[in-house]
Formats: C-alpha cells, sequence, structure tokens
C-alpha cells in the first residue's frame, strides 16, 4: 500500500473557505463526487498580489499534487481561494474562518503570525509524521524558527530573507577604503562612515543610512533596531519576557546617537514619510555609502531590469558584507555576525476533516521539485538548501545570505503584542535621531510603554 494511500483511506469530506458567515463548517463534509476535497489559501491572486504564488498554486501544484495522489490510487480535488488584500484584513478573515470552523486546510501565513495562532487554537503542532518529514534536513535550524512557537514546529517556512550591509564600492575606493570590506565590530563600520564623510556634506554624501523612526515603520525595527539588538547579545523577546531597557538596548541606541549625533547619518531624513524609499534612490545615484537592508533591495530595488530605483552599474558598483556584532563574539549566541529574517509559513487546519490528507500536501509544496518550480525565473531565497543551491547559482548577493547569513539568523517573536512593541521601539530611535532624547531616556521612556502594552518588561 503506497504511503499516500495509507495516510488518506479513511478521509473524507468538504472543505471550504469562505467568510465566517458564509462558508461550510470545518467538520460539515460535503458531496464533493466521492473524492477527498482540500482548499489552499493565500494573499494571492493572479495578476494581482503575489501573483507568482497564486499561478504556482493554480497551475503547478493543484494538478502536480491531484495527479501523485491519482497515480497512488487516491481521488482528490483540491481548489484554490485567492485573496488581494491588505496582510492585516486577510489575518483577519483567516482567524475569523478558522475561529467558526470554516477556514481553509492549508493556509500561507506570515512567520510573524504562528505565534498568535497558535495561542488561539487555530493550528497546532505538527504530527510526528510530518515532524519526521525528510525535507526538515535541508531547512537550516536557524530558519525553522521561523514556523516554531514556545519550541514546537507549526508549520513549514517555504521563503526567507536576510539583512546585510550594503555599500558603494565607488564611494569606498574614493575614501580609501576596502572594496572587499567585512567590519567585524560597529567601530569598524563607524570608522568606515567617517571615512566616507569626508568625501563631502551630508547634502551630497550620506555615509550610513540606519533607519530610524515611526515614519519607516516596520523597516526601522526590521533593519535597524533588532538587527543592532542581536549584536548586543540580546532578543527583543528571550521566550519568557519582553526585554526592557536593558543595556543591549541601551548599547544599541547608543549607535543611534553616533551615527545622527555625530553627523553620519541624515536625521531628516528618517522622518520623511517617503525617507525609505528616497534613501534607496540616493543610494542608486552613489550618494550613500551604507545601507542596512534585506536581499530585496538587491532583487527589486536596485535590480538593473525593472527595480525600483535601478542601478545600471549595480552588480560592479554594490558590495555587501555580514551585520557585525558590537565586538566579535558579543552577539546572540557568541556569535561575531548577526542577522534578521522574515518569512512565509505553510500551515494546516487540525480541524480539517481531511487533516491527514491536508498534511500530505503540506510537505508536497515544500518539496525540493515544488519550491523549485515556484521560483520559477525569478531567483529568490528559499528556505531549502538544495533549492537554494540551485536556483541561485547565478545570483552571488543571494547565495551570499543563502550560504553565509541564513545560518546566523534570528526572527522576530511571533506574538500578538509584537506590533505594538515594534512601534514602541521605532519612537526610541526617534527620539534618539532627533537629539530630543539620550540612549537611557529612550530606553527607560520604552520600558513605560511596554509595561502598559503588555504588563511585562523591565
Amino acid at each position: 500500500m503506497g504511503k499516500l494511500t495509507w495516510r488518506v483511506r479513511a478521509l473524507a469530506g468538504t472543505v471550504v473557505l469562505g467568510s465566517a458567515l458564509t462558508a461550510c463548517g470545518g467538520g460539515s463534509g460535503g458531496d464533493g463526487g466521492g473524492g477527498a476535497q482540500l482548499t489552499i489559501s493565500a494573499n494571492a491572486v493572479a495578476g494581482g498580489k503575489n501573483t507568482e504564488e497564486a499561478e504556482w498554486i493554480e497551475e503547478w501544484v493543484i494538478p502536480a499534487f491531484e495527479e501523485a495522489q491519482a497515480a497512488e490510487g487516491v481521488e482528490v480535488d483540491v481548489s484554490f481561494e485567492s485573496s488581494g488584500v491588505d496582510d492585516e484584513q486577510y489575518k483577519t478573515r483567516l482567524a475569523l474562518d478558522l475561529q467558526a470552523g470554516s477556514g481553509p486546510d492549508v493556509m500561507t501565513l506570515d512567520g510573524i503570525w504562528v505565534g498568535e495562532f497558535a495561542q488561539a487554537g487555530y493550528i497546532e503542532p505538527l504530527p510526528a509524521a510530518t515532524q519526521e518529514w525528510d525535507g526538515w534536513a535541508q531547512i537550516p535550524e536557524a530558519v525553522q524558527q521561523l514556523a516554531t512557537y514556545d519550541g514546537e514546529r507549526y508549520g513549514i517556512p517555504w521563503g526567507t530573507d536576510g539583512r546585510v550591509l550594503f555599500y558603494n564600492k565607488t564611494l569606498f575606493e574614493e575614501a580609501g577604503l576596502p572594496a572587499d570590506w567585512q567590519p567585524t565590530s560597529w567601530d569598524d563600520v563607524l570608522a568606515a562612515a567617517e571615512a566616507l564623510g569626508g568625501l563631502g556634506p551630508l547634502d551630497d554624501i550620506v555615509p550610513l543610512q540606519l533607519n530610524a523612526g515611526t515614519a519607516m515603520g516596520e523597516a526601522t525595527t526590521m533593519q535597524g533596531l533588532l538587527p543592532l539588538l542581536a549584536g548586543t547579545g540580546e532578543e527583543i523577546h528571550d521566550g519568557e519576557a519582553w526585554t526592557g531597557a536593558s543595556e543591549g538596548l541601551v548599547e544599541a541606541l547608543e549607535l543611534y546617537e553616533d551615527v545622527y549625533g555625530g553627523g553620519l547619518g541624515d536625521p531628516v531624513l528618517q522622518q520623511e514619510t517617503q525617507g525609505r524609499d528616497r534613501s534607496f534612490a540616493q543610494f542608486a545615484e552613489g550618494r550613500v555609502g551604507i545601507l542596512v537592508e534585506g536581499d530585496y533591495f538587491w532583487r527589486s530595488v536596485l535590480n538593473p531590469e525593472g527595480g525600483t530605483a535601478p542601478m545600471a552599474d549595480r552588480d560592479e558598483a554594490v558590495g555587501w558584507a555580514r551585520i557585525p556584532a558590537v565586538r566579535p563574539g558579543a552577539g546572540v549566541g557568541g556569535q561575531d555576525f548577526v542577522s534578521m529574517s522574515g518569512g512565509s509559513v505553510r500551515v494546516v487546519d487540525p480541524a480539517s476533516d481531511n487533516a491527514e490528507l491536508a498534511y500530505e500536501l503540506l510537505e508536497f509544496m515544500n518539496s525540493a521539485e515544488a519550491i523549485t518550480a515556484a521560483v520559477g525565473d525569478s531567483a529568490r531565497i528559499t528556505a531549502r538548501d538544495d533549492v537554494n543551491a540551485e536556483v541561485l547559482a547565478g545570483d552571488p548577493l543571494l547565495t551570499y545570505i543563502a550560504d553565509e547569513v541564513l545560518p546566523i539568523t534570528t526572527f522576530r517573536p511571533p506574538l500578538a503584542e509584537y506590533p505594538q512593541v515594534s512601534v514602541l521601539l521605532q519612537e526610541a530611535t526617534a527620539a534618539v535621531a532627533a537629539g530630543d532624547s539620550s540612549p537611557r531616556e529612550a530606553a527607560d521612556a520604552y520600558a513605560e510603554g511596554l509595561a502598559e502594552v503588555t504588563g511585562r518588561g523591565d
């Protein structure tokens, strides 16, 4: 008896995603022609938001999975519930559907939602069979944390990214800095920024762009404060409680003071609604020396072909380096270098009428063959080492992040309070960058806000 047949032999019924008011319940069954029925949901729609994911599900996943099941003697009908709304709207709708017992069988979540959905009981730890899935050997342990809550895997990560220091080699040469730059401490970064500052005033050359303030939103937290905090050996949530006005937070805010109080960054830019986009344009124009960003910056912003701020000489003029800890060995886990990553996770509704078959579909969607098909001609970092080795071979930056950054990366805590905590961190950086508060004062103000939001903190 085939593996797939064994896992689904007793399964039947229908699960259809819809609004909490109109969809059939997850345990209602149906008359779908005798075969097992499954629904996939993602915030993606062909021709619109995340069109590549939608087209992959409709044109590759569904027919390939149905054919594979048929070869095992299993009749299954898979449908796709597309969506193209704001992420928070999609998240809310999913939560309502799951609460009402009408959720999809397999769904894509932002990794930051995993803990919240787990806390609410909408998803459960993966069953033993999926815990033993052979694909885990291809997903670095650090990346597996994207789908982990309270020490348990709740899904399978499939796409991720990483943050690095991007730098302009042309400006580095003019400032007498090495083309193969790799700082090993924050002091090394500041020294390079000071050398770049000698090339001209801020209006002409911005030595270092370190996102700060609330106008840049989550980009401030993800590309700025959190990697720095990791570089002090701390994380914003230690698994038990939120980090308050710690010495690590103060030290990270002191770096903001060094950058913006020392004339190494543009504090006004951090207050502009389109400040992040302006910093991208300035980098593309050769006016920013160092910028902290994710691989999105390379793939979708500077890309000479179709980027939002295309840089014709990107491949020759742009260098990259790992983000150093404040000093060697001082990073989280005793690391010399750190990073932050985001990404998506696929999970199963444990209340599905066809839960075992849904877990089979989950594994199938995250197989090497499926993920390779999902990437197609648009190289991007996946959660799988074997796929990355193949699809990223022609892109040196993406290969670098997959090989050098993913093994040392960290993730935001997947907790419901995080968005509010993130805003508090943004406000702390804003106060320091504008010169309105000292690092200690900003950290104390953050801790006060943290106590109000979570009831916890230092």
